[in-house]
């Protein structure tokens, strides 16, 4: 029925639509009432009218499985399977004799079609380009983040089971799966935003979900630059140090912005460089024509099949790349990245969880005797020193602002301790009446010790950017 590009014509059977499970009127007795209408009037509760509206949504959504073949229907995205999808939620709504007003009518057909074609409640967040993550914590509470700032919404959804649908709904789209034998889960979903569930047992008070979104435009240097998140002259070290394939480390906390920031770094890798992404949930969106983007995979229900970061790496090595940029280094992965780095993949990228450039240092640390070999902390640390050429340091302030707070140069070792240097740096003023962190980049006016590398790359530099002085100041209220 649907093998063919013409979308056939939907028709809605003839006879009246029964609620589920209805008996059907035994012989001689009167038929039931039709299903009992939502009214506007205001001596119904708003729950009572909630209940009801949930009630109708149920029956019509239930005839719609029975009419339609969902399954195929959902996997095709025309605006015409849509909108004939709607007229026969119009007419099964009709059949159910629910007196609707315009505005409850039009809500009903729309969730109903998110249902049918999306994420249900989710589809209107989805939908606002300026939240940047969506934060479920049950079925009746979900706070959104925009510009910076949590809030809650009035989004809900009908209770836990609802929930658990619209997760099994994103994870299995991506070949995962969230059960009791797999309660944490990571995905994605079309647009690439990032998912996180966790269900029970793991969370007690029932399916939680987190959505990091990437919207339709990512961010851009030009809008770093507008947002006051970095200057231009830090922009022009930055672009020559990837350019000349120095390797390259993101350090930041959580919500700190280090895989945007990775993203747009990437941006200056040449056109020419065959490039190897590596990642437990695709978000890198490189633009270059030479990609192959690689992502890791859980073990199946039993206990099979799992490739990790670290199996993705040791073959990406196999692959004659350029440049090999890992999403995030969590744990023995990181010691397969110095490696590569160490031994002609210049050019490589990563993200780590620190919280400055030289808690980066420590936290590497970690990581590699996570990898089971027991290497002394002095050569760890001259692994680093050899393989890392420049940390920055991403970091989101109070009240929302993100920053790169660092720009630090790895000089090499002295004793037993990885010396760095910082070219560039943010310092924080202090926090204005209206909560939000302010303060200036400034340009520290040490020189890096690679710059005649990047003359070797083709890349020149004012040598007037690495002078001492404040390169921008914050706006605030007062």
């Amino acid at each position: 029925m649907f093998g063919s590009s013409k979308v056939p014509t939907l028709k809605v059977p003839p006879k009246p639509i029964s609620a589920p499970n209805a008996e059907p009127p035994a012989a001689g007795h009167a038929a039931p009432p039709p299903a009992p209408a939502i009214t506007t009037s205001p001596n119904v509760k708003s729950n009572d009218r909630d209940d009801e509206f949930y009630e109708l949504k149920t029956r019509i959504h239930k005839q719609l499985v029975e009419t339609l073949d969902l399954t195929a229907m959902s996997k095709r995205s025309g605006d015409e399977v849509r909108d004939e999808v709607r007229q026969v939620i119009v007419s099964l709504c009709d059949q159910q004799n629910a007196l609707l007003n315009f505005n409850d009518r039009q809500r009903l057909v729309g969730e109903i079609l998110d249902e049918t074609f999306g994420l249900g409640p989710l589809e209107a967040l989805l939908k606002d380009t300026q939240i940047s993550d969506i934060l479920i914590n049950g079925p009746k509470q979900v706070y959104v983040e925009r510009k910076g700032r949590l809030t809650l919404t009035g989004v809900t959804f009908r209770d836990n089971a609802h929930l658990m649908h619209v997760i099994d709904k994103i994870v299995s789209s991506v070949g995962r799966r969230c059960d009791e034998v797999s309660p944490m889960v990571d995905a994605r979903l079309k647009d690439g935003s990032r998912v996180n569930a966790v269900i029970p047992p793991l969370a007690i008070d029932g399916p939680s979900m987190s959505i990091r979104r990437f919207g339709k435009d990512p961010i851009t240097w030009d809008d770093y630059v507008k947002f006051n998140s970095v200057t231009p002259e830090m922009v022009e070290f930055l672009k020559a140090c990837v350019i000349a394939h120095l390797n390259i480390i993101v350090a930041g906390g959580t919500g700190s912005g280090k895989t945007t920031l990775l993203n747009n770094l990437s941006s200056f890798i040449p056109d020419t460089d065959r490039i190897v992404t590596i990642e437990d949930a695709a978000e890198l969106r490189l633009r270059q024509p030479h990609v192959v983007r690689l992502e890791s995979r859980p073990a199946n229900i039993e206990g099979k099949g799992r490739i990790s970061i670290r199996d993705l790496l040791i073959n990406a090595l196999r692959m004659r790349p350029d440049r090999i940029v890992v999403g995030e280094c969590r744990g023995a992965e990181t010691l397969d990245m110095l490696q590569a780095m160490n031994t002609g993949h210049d050019g490589s990228l990563t993200t780590i969880h620190a919280n400055s450039v030289r808690d980066a240092v420590q936290r590497v640390e970690t990581m590699v005797m996570m990898a089971g070999f027991d290497l002394p902390i002095k050569a760890i640390r001259q692994q680093f020193a050899s393989a890392v050429h420049l940390v920055i340091n991403a970091a989101r302030l109070t009240g929302g602002p993100r920053k790169i707070m660092s720009i630090a140069e790895v000089q090499g070792m002295e004793g037993d301790a990885v010396t760095m240097q910082e070219i560039f740096k943010f310092e924080q003023i202090g926090v204005d009446a209206a909560g939000k962190a302010y303060g200036r980049f400034i340009s520290t006016g040490l020189r890096p010790s690679f710059l005649d590398r990047l003359k070797a790359a083709g890349v020149a530099l004012d040598p007037a950017i690495f002078e001492r002085r404040i390169l921008a100041t914050d706006q605030h209220t007062k």
